[in-house]
């Protein structure tokens, strides 16, 4: 659970101020994808020094603010040690690990791999962290950690029992912060989030970018099983804020979930999108995968109790997307 003082849960440290990212160097794992493209971009905007380490070069959307915040790109891929050095030196104040294998059916298909992507190289990341005196670690978590657990409304406290090996993986590299929180003193926070959308997420292979490329090829999309399956949508502009309170919050530690707090059905998700394109979609219903979890429903009280708030509503984030892929569409013609 998050801890505040003395193991109190979800409870601010009023007495403290934020930490401060003017100057700080932070590393960002994965800063090359959707997410981490995002945080950067934030992270120069609060005056950070940046490094990320990915094995893409960065996507020509991100944003490198004017100014001395100039960003270093280390590629390579982490399972090398010396790229790990190489991101990692002495002086590094934070990290934000971003970078891992998120497809839960490629899990599936290659559990060794996954475990390689998200568990050895999150062990990596975290004893260079511990020998660099690195002060913060936050981990981009899922509440797929959870799996079999999962029942009613998801909170911090629900019991682990992932269904996949990705969940599996997250959930080990959970376990792995929490040991370097507690024996050697990095700060570690675990953000589990819902599913993640927003602006920049063309490569992605979750359901958003799916129903945009129907729309684009006038194809179908496959629904798992009868499409009432509910999920929590969050925008990536509240998922990096709160990567960025993590940061700047000192205390705070442990899982914390981050979600919108309203869960609509896949059915419910084609409408919106529909809605934003003005286009209607087809849809061809198929048996569900193995590992899916029937419902996602969380609770965010724990994240606001720290100043974190979702402020993207589920329709202006689909619209904003729906934008942006009009736009590339206009430019490809």
């Amino acid at each position: 659970m998050p801890t505040g003082p003395e193991g109190s849960t979800g409870a601010p440290l009023i007495d403290l101020p934020l930490i401060d990212l003017t100057g700080q160097r932070v590393v960002v794992t994965g800063g090359s994808g959707f997410i981490g493209a995002h945080v950067v971009a934030a992270l120069c905007g609060a005056g950070a020094d940046v490094v990320t380490v990915d094995r893409r070069p960065a996507p020509p959307f991100r944003c490198h603010p004017a100014g001395d915040h100039a960003v270093t790109d280390v590629l390579g891929d982490l399972r090398g040690p010396s790229v790990v050095d190489a991101a990692i030196t002495a002086g590094t104040a934070a990290i934000v690990h971003l970078a891992a294998q998120t497809q839960v059916l490629r899990s599936i298909e290659d559990p060794r791999g996954t475990f390689e992507n998200n568990v050895v190289v999150t062990e990596a990341v975290l004893e260079r962290a511990r020998q660099a005196g690195v002060a913060a670690f936050v981990l981009a978590s899922t509440n797929a950690v959870v799996g079999a657990g999962a029942s009613g409304v998801l909170s911090e406290s629900a019991p682990l029992g992932p269904l996949t090996p990705y969940g599996a993986t997250k959930a080990a590299s959970e376990m792995l912060l929490s040991c370097y929180n507690a024996a050697y003193g990095v700060r570690g926070v675990a953000l589990r989030f819902t599913n993640v959308y927003g602006p920049g997420m063309s490569e992605k292979d979750s359901v958003v970018p799916r129903l945009m490329r129907v729309a684009a090829s006038e194809g179908a999309l496959d629904v798992y099983g009868d499409g009432l399956q509910v999920r929590d949508y969050v925008n990536v502009a509240d998922v990096v804020s709160a990567i960025v309170m993590a940061l700047r919050t000192p205390g705070l530690s442990g899982p914390v979930v981050i979600g919108s707090g309203s869960s609509v059905s896949v059915l419910d998700l084609v409408e919106v999108v529909q809605k934003a394109l003005g286009t209607p979609l087809r849809v061809n219903h198929v048996p569900a995968k193995p590992g899916e979890m029937p419902a996602v429903i969380v609770d965010n009280s724990v994240a606001r109790t720290w100043g974190w708030a979702p402020l993207v509503t589920l329709e202006d984030g689909i619209a904003e997307v729906a934008a942006e892929w009009g736009s590339s569409r206009g430019r490809d013609a």
